[in-house]
């Protein structure tokens, strides 16, 4: 059990089987592809079990990490393998595990050009998100922050649309452009100070004048505002989404995005505390202007792939608001939000999936009536976009509540604003949903329901979603200590 719970287990599981599955799928043989799914999704089955194991064996009351492994240190430039778990982490992981089987059971049904080497590019893309939210060394960090970027560019680039050239190439530039200013600050702060590992550098920003300071966390933020993305560092994700097959937007809405939130709280917010404070009201008037600018875009696009793209823009103006109020109750929310918002898109992009591979068309005009054909998607379009727009009983009512609270108790007026996606989020989203599914069916061929797959994965979106909005003690048990912990950072100032 003890090498079962290694996470150095689940960071190398997911590449020791895509190079298995490349492998067979070299062999002359009538069943090697078979052989190559049941490998992917086999592997998906081990990982989450995997991490339900981790997180009953989690121990809740210590804000200590856990489940800690060292080792192939390189002093000389700042290189240790630290991986460890804490409260902050692990719902991230069991989030990442729980898409990437989503997203390749769906791609398994779907993609019918070069599957192998699509599922190699989803393991990969699995084992570094595993790694980017395990690792404790900042240099490790930056390798996973980047290395996201190639299976990402190459499963656009691929298995995209039409202009799939034009946005891999833009979504890889802009992103890779923006983390050499974290590249910068990394090779600055070992200069100094001698040390990436990030639980140490916790405590090392006092090092710096509040010049330096201040110059190291614009860089930083910058950075991590591209992957969040945070108004104006977005125009990257609308053309990502709309080019990506289905499963790639599940899974860069899912669990990519996550990432940029999770590195503004585990390395930006400890690392420069006296900074975070400085520029909190800014950073939360630009989050809940992010909020209203998603939404009436949104609002304002006939394609449905785009308009739930800007959702995601509105959702995490939350994520960046909550955590930069620098409150209890709004890191909490928008850690939360993360985790809500990682099910709840990757479900709405599931859906549009669905009814893109029906319809071949993306335009809101061209739908219509779809209650009547195919009922069952109905029904989980509007369990899904309760959720979205933030319905009690539903996790991405716990995600927002908090972080507007959180918002509002650091600034009222930027907390009104916030507070204002509550009325744009419905707007929106019911209005897709009109034209989606209601009124008379504008096509002339028969158009199937879900398939026996399709209703199983959001069933399974949909309990989970429902699940941690009734009972979100399921993740604050979890996360409470941890942001206890993060805000002593802030006592003193």
């Amino acid at each position: 059990m003890k090498y079962f719970l290694s996470v150095s287990f689940a960071v190398y599981l997911p590449i020791i089987s895509g190079l298995i599955a490349l492998l067979i799928s070299t062999f002359r043989t009538s069943w090697k592809l078979y052989l190559v799914k049941f490998i992917s999704i086999f592997t998906s089955i081990i990982l989450i079990i995997w991490s339900l194991l981790l997180l009953s064996y989690f121990d809740r009351t210590t804000q200590e990490l856990q489940f800690v492994e060292k080792y192939l240190s390189i002093p000389k430039i700042g290189f240790e393998i630290f991986w460890g778990i804490d409260g902050l982490s692990i719902y991230f992981i069991i989030l990442t595990v729980i898409i990437s089987c989503i997203a390749k059971i769906y791609s398994i049904f779907v993609i019918k050009k070069d599957l192998v080497k699509f599922l190699l590019c989803f393991l990969l893309l699995e084992s570094f998100c595993i790694g980017a939210f395990s690792t404790l060394n900042l240099l490790v960090f930056y390798c996973f922050f980047e290395l996201v970027l190639l299976p990402m560019y190459l499963i656009i680039g691929i298995w995209g649309g039409k202009n799939k050239i034009y946005a891999s190439i833009k979504f890889f530039l802009y992103t890779f452009l923006g983390s050499l200013l974290f590249l910068i600050s990394l090779i600055f702060i070992y200069v100094h100070l001698e040390t990436l590992n990030i639980i140490e550098l916790y405590s090392a920003s006092d090092n710096f004048s509040l010049p330096i300071q201040k110059i190291l966390w614009f860089f930083i933020f910058i950075s991590f505002a591209i992957k969040l993305p945070l108004v104006p560092f977005h125009t990257w994700l609308a053309d990502a989404h709309v080019q990506a097959p289905t499963s790639g937007s599940i899974m860069l809405a899912g669990v990519l995005l996550k990432i940029g939130g999770y590195a503004l709280i585990r390395i930006l917010f400890p690392m420069f505390p006296e900074i975070n404070c400085l520029y909190s009201k800014y950073i939360t008037y630009l989050s809940s202007f992010a909020v209203i600018y998603g939404a009436l875009v949104a609002f304002n696009n006939k394609d449905i792939k785009k308009i739930i793209a800007y959702s995601s823009v509105s959702h995490m103006g939350y994520v960046s608001g909550g955590i930069f109020s620098i409150t209890i109750n709004g890191v909490k929310g928008a850690i939360f939000q993360m985790i809500s918002h990682g099910l709840v898109s990757s479900a709405l992009f599931l859906i549009i999936g669905i009814l893109y591979e029906r319809n071949k068309d993306r335009d809101i005009n061209n739908f219509g009536g779809f209650t009547t054909t195919m009922p069952n998607l109905s029904f989980y379009f509007t369990l899904v976009l309760f959720a979205s727009v933030a319905l009690p009983g539903s996790s991405g009512f716990v995600g927002e509540f908090l972080s507007i609270l959180g918002i509002y108790q650091e600034n009222i007026f930027a907390g009104i604003l916030a507070g204002s996606g509550i009325i744009l989020g419905p707007i929106y989203m019911l209005n897709l949903y009109r034209h989606v599914m209601l009124g008379p069916f504008k096509k002339n061929f028969h158009i199937p329901d879900l398939f026996k797959y399709e209703k199983f994965l959001l069933m399974s979106l949909v309990l989970i979603i429902y699940i941690l909005g009734i009972v979100p003690n399921i993740i604050f048990n979890v996360i409470t200590c941890y942001v206890n912990n993060l805000m002593s950072f802030f006592e003193v100032l």
